[in-house]
């Protein structure tokens, strides 16, 4: 299962609460450039918003 379209308007970056968009199989913050890893769990598609597990950009 795919994140909606419509979930993925109202998440935020944790850190800077900052517009998120997709890219490819990570979530990107559209201000600060973390990137958020989507897990698959049980066949749903589960972002990881925690700043400790984001990829700092560079």
């Amino acid at each position: 299962m795919a994140i909606d379209e419509d979930f993925l308007r109202v998440l935020a970056c944790p850190v800077d609460h900052a517009a998120v968009v997709r890219d490819g199989d990570r979530i990107v913050c559209t201000a600060c450039g973390r990137r958020y890893p989507i897990q698959q769990i049980e066949g749903a598609e589960i972002p990881i918003m925690l700043a400790d597990e984001a990829e700092l950009p560079g």
